[in-house]
């Protein structure tokens, strides 16, 4: 980790750059994946399913009896985890629910929205290098909640050309609708054009690495609505001079095991503590079944020294990380100064690992400074408000004269005699 002590403010923007494939080989390799699915369908999905992930399979979908094999496969103290945190998960999102309130603006005219489910979304779930089945729960969930009519998971097969069974079995749990073994920029091209096998959805939901983001953002102009640009996975970790530095090591490392593009970054005001903490991280480094993702995602990681609380709080909203531990005595009073973060951790015993999986908050995040003007994935993701109006007699006499002065003041003959022929039948 590379180590910046008391960095001047303009030097900020340049320090908060996450590691990126060089943009103009990434954006074309990902249109020529679009355009392939686009044209050639399961065709090209399973020929990318061969070239990308080395399996060779006859049929994207996940039969009933894969399924099945699937759960009986996982032992039961698994299956009884993943239950906990889905359970959480659902109390949490269940209490995002919305009365519907119908508001009388005026005598006679009463407006009220109302939330309905989008009818079809597609779930992207990770399974590469890790099989993210926590994130299936935290995007099933809210779908299933929201009243979504269709749930369409995609997610990279292995080696043996199935699923990880943790991801079936998360998906059966959470009421998926279809699964299909698709991964990569090819699965957000199956999900949003559709191919013979793979319904087109209105939303994509699901994060992923940076071929899968540019998918998301290239479809998102297309026509295709996605959750939000949900790239490689960051922390930031402010530590105080009380912070126990085994907890700080183990926080930034459980970051860095993500992959070889995620950045993690330390931020302290106690200059003793750096050294500290980077000699627990190589001993906790030695032991990590994936040392060596985490070595690279260190290389491109940083450690800040600051010398105020309010330059911590300045830099922290400058960086908008997805993820924020505030490792501090006075977390509670920092974290009122923070306003650019997609979910933040407060006091030395809240990992970013309990939100990861099992607290009920939400782990699909906004990455890459994407906290500036996205938040989570919530129940309201998967919904759409539908507004009404509904005007009485007395409504329409109340409020026509002032719409007719409005309508005349823009030059809109029609839409003012929409409403004098109401107001002369009324007479």
């Amino acid at each position: 980790m590379k180590i910046y002590k008391y960095p001047k403010k303009e030097t900020w923007k340049e320090l908060c750059q996450r590691p990126e494939i060089e943009l103009e080989f990434l954006e074309s390799a990902v249109r020529n994946v679009l355009h392939r699915v686009s044209v050639s369908g399961d065709l090209a999905l399973l020929s990318f399913t061969e070239q990308f992930d080395g399996v060779k399979i006859d049929s994207p979908e996940v039969s009933a009896s894969e399924l099945k094999a699937a759960e009986a496969g996982l032992s039961l103290e698994l299956k009884k985890a993943i239950k906990i945190a889905a359970a959480n998960i659902e109390k949490f999102h269940v209490a995002q629910r919305r009365e519907e309130m119908k508001i009388e603006t005026m005598p006679g005219v009463t407006c009220w929205r109302k939330a309905v489910g989008i009818e079809k979304v597609g779930i992207y779930i990770p399974g590469g290098s890790a099989p993210l089945f926590s994130t299936m729960l935290m995007l099933g969930i809210p779908a299933k909640l929201a009243g979504c009519k269709e749930i369409i998971v995609c997610s990279p097969p292995g080696k043996d050309g199935k699923i990880n069974s943790a991801i079936l079995f998360a998906a059966r749990l959470t009421g998926a609708t279809r699964i299909f073994k698709a991964g990569g920029a090819q699965a957000i091209a199956a999900l949003s054009y559709g191919t013979e096998s793979i319904p087109a959805v209105n939303k994509v939901f699901g994060p992923g690495n940076q071929y899968v983001t540019k998918a998301k953002q290239i479809v998102n102009m297309q026509g295709t609505a996605i959750d939000m640009p949900a790239g490689p996975s960051e922390v930031v970790v402010v530590a105080d001079q009380y912070a126990n530095t085994v907890f700080v090591a183990a926080d930034l490392l459980s970051q860095a095991e993500h992959g070889p593009d995620s950045q993690v970054v330390l931020v302290t005001q106690t200059e003793s503590q750096i050294s500290k903490i980077q000699e627990e991280i190589n001993l906790q480094l030695a032991k990590l079944s994936r040392k060596k993702v985490a070595e690279q995602a260190l290389a491109n990681s940083v450690v800040i020294l600051l010398s105020s609380d309010d330059d911590v709080a300045a830099f922290v909203n400058e960086y908008a990380p997805e993820h924020l531990i505030l490792n501090t005595r006075n977390c509670d009073e920092l974290s009122n100064k923070i306003y650019n973060a997609g979910s933040v951790f407060l006091g030395p015993y809240s990992p970013e690992s309990a939100g990861d999986y099992a607290s009920g908050t939400n782990h699909t995040l906004p990455t890459n400074g994407f906290a500036k003007a996205y938040g989570g994935v919530s129940l309201e993701s998967f919904m759409k408000y539908i507004t009404y109006q509904k005007l009485t007699e007395q409504g329409i006499r109340a409020l026509g004269p002032t719409v007719e002065i409005m309508a005349l003041a823009e030059q809109l003959d029609g839409h003012k005699e929409s409403i004098t022929v109401r107001l002369r039948s009324l007479q």
